[in-house]
């Protein structure tokens, strides 16, 4: 179905940071297929377990025991603070059992319509309930009727959600994104996120976070929220990153909030099976090997210096903005033409929020590359701005 507007390419191979099209013309990757291959592309952890795992088994169902998925839970939730995870298959995924989980727990606390939290400018995904959620009016068009049980509040703006609280009874819990991912690459006031948890705190609310775009490293940390001060939410949304392309998504919490789900509330077919599993232990032993948290957050503060440096001063130029390896440069004008003009120059770039050319390079960058991808958007916008 026409449901992409694909650029003129198909890519036959990668390696690390680099693809190769059909045609074998090479390319520097500075997208990392939207922010999920954090490990480049063929690893060869990650390829060799899937092969392993692959002649072993696939595939058994829910309905028995998986080992290597008790496994990874048990693991992930060690490294991100949390208690239990559900596993899924995608990011909306994620943020559809989150979801439902808000909902249950309300209802067991009597709430007959419950509310949760979302921001302006957010993405959470495109099936009915996280496309209601979304704060992107132009995704939405066309699907009404929307999901009731949702209330809609400026994103990095603890004030307004103060005053929600003080006039809806019903909410049970915060969506929220730690960095605005499609929305631009939007990184909130320091105080934000431990504002949330405050707020949650106080109202009996639960803290969602979805750390689908931010998480396994991305940001400089195994997970953006660990920026901030007394912010470890409830319940955390992880997808993209985990499995390095091979589809996994998960549903983390804590505390109250993890024991809401039991037998027959939530379920997957596919959901935690040994393949996907057996690729993100890949994913998760590589990030710890190579200390790739740090690595990010030296390879953002390398290339955001950069970017600083040459194009801060450009008229032209709204804003430079990054946390590790999320990087945004936006413009005073619509800027998407910019992504063919970088293919034509073997550049793998994205332009998100219509104006904001976005960054989201792998985790195994070369210094060299690094510099490369500065380079190469240096020219791009500079030729660009000056046509315009």
């Amino acid at each position: 179905m026409a449901t992409y507007s694909r650029l003129p390419v198909s890519f036959a191979r990668g390696a690390g940071a680099w693809l190769w099209d059909s045609a074998g013309n090479k390319y520097l990757d500075a997208l990392s297929g939207i922010a999920v291959c954090g490990l480049g592309h063929a690893h060869p952890a990650v390829s060799e377990a899937i092969c392993a795992q692959a002649g072993e088994l696939v595939h058994t169902s829910n309905l028995y025991g998986i080992d290597i998925q008790s496994a990874l839970g048990e693991r992930l939730a060690h490294i991100a603070g949390m208690d239990k995870v559900f596993f899924g298959n995608s990011g909306a995924e994620a943020n559809e059992a989150a979801l439902k989980l808000a909902r249950l727990y309300g209802h067991n606390k009597g709430i007959e319509v419950p509310t949760v939290v979302v921001t302006e400018g957010s993405f959470h995904g495109r099936t009915i309930a996280t496309l209601t959620a979304t704060g992107n009016r132009k995704v939405q068009a066309g699907f009404e009727p929307l999901v009731q049980g949702f209330v809609r509040v400026p994103w990095n703006d603890i004030e307004a959600l103060e005053k929600v609280a003080a006039n809806n009874p019903s909410i049970v819990a915060v969506l929220v994104e730690p960095v605005q991912g499609e929305g631009g690459i939007r990184i909130p006031d320091a105080a934000y996120l431990s504002g949330i948890r405050a707020l949650c705190d106080q109202n009996d609310w639960l803290m969602i976070l979805d750390e689908i775009q931010t998480g396994m490293c991305r940001t400089g940390k195994w997970f953006a929220y660990q920026h901030a001060t007394d912010a470890t939410p409830d319940v955390m949304t992880l997808a993209k990153a985990l499995g390095n392309g091979v589809p996994i998504g998960a549903c983390l919490a804590r505390g109250k909030a993890a024991g809401v789900f039991e037998p027959g509330k939530h379920g997957s077919t596919f959901g935690g099976n040994p393949l996907a599993c057996r690729a993100a232990q890949a994913v998760i032993d590589t990030l710890e090997r190579e200390n790739l948290a740090a690595r990010a957050a030296q390879l953002g503060e390398r290339m955001l210096a950069g970017f600083t440096t040459r194009l801060g001063a450009t008229a032209g130029v709204v804003e430079i903005r990054g946390l590790g390896l999320m990087l945004a440069i936006e413009l005073d004008r619509p800027c998407s033409e910019l992504m063919q003009q970088a293919l034509q120059k073997g550049l793998l770039i994205n332009v998100t929020a219509e104006r904001v050319v976005r960054l989201l390079p792998p985790l195994v960058l070369s210094d060299d590359e690094a510099d490369a991808i500065v380079d190469g958007v240096f020219e791009l916008i500079t030729s660009f701005l000056s046509t315009e």
